[in-house]
Parts: structure tokens; sequence; C-alpha cells
């Protein structure tokens, strides 16, 4: 990465920490475009050029890993599946405590997923993340031999797991669990649903 890509990062970074910062303290309704800006130390344009809407300042951490999953398939080893390739890397973020499967009790990230989860207009603008990181995903198992449809149907229903498998785990983690506590059960539920998918698309 040359000079200018890095101070680009930084200053994606920097805008970044600020508002995320401002937002857990003061709710993201009260804080404005303005004063991440100031926080920041950039002008308000600048900002703009690094995300175009408010909500972009925190739904980024989605953005980061909106192909994660069709990089994962197209870097995978001669002779190992998609699918196989996606439930390994499932379970190594869980044990990870990756915040991407829930299975992480940092109160940081709790802080996060509370800001997002009780902010209305985040929530609203998730299913465009989502349907990008499934576009994507698409493309790569069309490219590893899967057909039009068919790799949609199946891009559909991996996210749907990895959704709803993460979404458990915050929610025992929300309710009072550590994760130390919830992960023997996190890796069963994973391995039930690949093995599922495993049934239906292979």
């Amino acid at each position: 990465m040359g000079l200018r890509e890095r101070k680009k990062l930084l200053t994606y970074r920097a805008i970044s920490e600020a508002a995320i910062a401002l937002f857990l303290e003061r709710g993201f309704d009260a804080v404005s475009v303005a004063e991440v800006a100031a926080a920041a130390d950039v002008s308000k344009p600048t900002l703009f050029r690094y995300f175009p809407a408010k909500e972009d300042l925190v739904l980024h951490r989605f953005a980061d890993h909106e192909d994660e999953a069709a990089r994962v398939v197209a870097a995978r080893p001669a002779g190992v599946s998609p699918l196989t390739a996606l439930h390994r890397h499932f379970l190594d973020g869980l044990e990870r405590r990756d915040p991407v499967t829930g299975l992480n009790d940092d109160e940081r990230v709790l802080a996060f997923h509370r800001l997002l989860y009780g902010t209305p207009s985040l929530v609203a603008r998730l299913p465009a993340y989502q349907g990008r990181s499934e576009a994507a995903l698409a493309d790569a198992l069309g490219a590893a031999g899967a057909e039009g449809l068919g790799a949609r149907l199946a891009a559909g229903q991996i996210a749907a797991v990895q959704r709803i498998l993460a979404e458990e785990n915050w929610r025992r983690i929300a309710a009072g669990e550590r994760a130390v506590e919830v992960a023997p059960d996190a890796v069963a539920a994973a391995d039930q649903a690949f093995a599922q998918l495993r049934d239906g698309l292979e």
C-alpha cells in the first residue's frame, strides 16, 4: 500500500472511530454529521467522500465484510467444496470470537450491537448490505460451478443460515450469558446448520 492509500485508510478509520465513539456516548440520532467531522478534524465534504450517508458511519463495518464469504469460496483449497470452506470459516470465526458470528461478549462489541439494533434507521439499511453480500457470494458460487438461479438460491440459503446462527449467539449473550458458555452450543448449531445445507445443496 502506497503512502496515499495509507493516508486515506488512516482518515477513514479516524472518521469511523470518532463517529462510533460519539454515537455510543449520545445516541445515533443525537449526533450530527458536522459534529462527527469536527471530532475527526475533517471537513463535511471530506467526510462524505468517505461515507456517503450518516448511516454508513456505522454500517461500514458490515460493508467491510460484504465480500468475505465470496473470498472464502474463491480462495478455498483444491478439492474443498464451497460449503465446506464456508463451514470451516464460520467455525474459525467462532473460535476467534469474531463479532460477525455473534459470539463475542466484549463490552465494546455489545455496545455497538445495542447501537445498531436499537436504531431503526440503521436496521432499515441492513438489507442492502446483506443483499450485496449475497450477490457477491452467488457470483463466487457461479464461478465454482453452480448455475444461475441455483447459485443465487444457494447464496441466499447460506447467508440466511449464517445470519440466524449469529443472531442466536447474540441473543444469548445479550441476555447475560458469557461467550465461553455459549461457544459449545454455537459450534454444535453451526455443524447442524451446515449439515442441513449440505443435505440440500450437495
